[in-house]
């Protein structure tokens, strides 16, 4: 039997605090909702083993805290990542307006080779709430915002009711596995001339 390529991937989820990020990663992962999170530290992760086509995926999903006197500690953790998927409360009109800023900061401090074609993913959380009679973002106000990036992708979710979480998580790790395979066939097509002596060694210059 044919031996599995076996990929690791990381997927950053980027958000205002209590927009839900957590709950969506715990409904993906551990198909469980508490009411009790607590806010997260710094940055925390988990990891769900997928089959796309014939690789074998690890995804690493980083959630990163949403204060703001925590997102200086998130910029190493930007760092490698394949895909980053943004969050907000369709029932907090202020955490739509942050998307802006969550997503300069991310292309800022990870700077992928290509800002333009770089995965992104938007979720509209909290969808469940009040029967959608509290919500303040239109489906149509996000799906401009969308297309105003490059047209990515956008989902309505509840972590609450487990509604769109597996489909959101699985468009971001198809994302990611295209853009890792990407960015293999750019190191690959570099020609070796135009390699400095030192790359060319594995070295460093300093």
């Amino acid at each position: 039997m044919a031996m599995r390529r076996r990929t690791l991937l990381k997927v950053i989820v980027l958000g205002d605090s209590g927009v839900g990020k957590t709950s969506l990663m715990n409904q993906y992962v551990n198909k469980r909702f508490s009411l009790q999170y607590k806010a997260t530290i710094g940055a925390d992760f988990v990891t769900k083993e997928l089959q796309i086509d014939d690789r074998h995926v690890t995804l690493q999903v980083w959630d990163t805290a949403g204060q703001e006197r925590f997102q200086s500690l998130g910029v190493s953790f930007y760092r490698g990542a394949d895909c980053c998927v943004l969050v907000y409360d369709v029932n907090v009109g202020k955490s739509f307006e942050s998307l802006n800023n969550w997503y300069e900061d991310f292309l800022k401090q990870a700077n992928p080779s290509d800002h333009s074609s770089f995965p992104f993913i938007l979720l509209g959380n909290k969808v469940d709430i009040d029967g959608g009679n509290s919500r303040v973002v239109s489906e149509k106000k996000a799906k401009d915002w969308c297309a105003s990036k490059g047209n990515i992708s956008y989902f309505e979710t509840s972590a609450k009711e487990d509604y769109n979480v597996d489909a959101a998580f699985l468009c971001a790790a198809k994302s990611a596995l295209a853009n890792e395979q990407e960015q293999d066939i750019y190191f690959q097509t570099i020609p070796e001339a135009h390699l400095s002596e030192t790359e060319q060694r594995g070295g460093c210059a300093c």
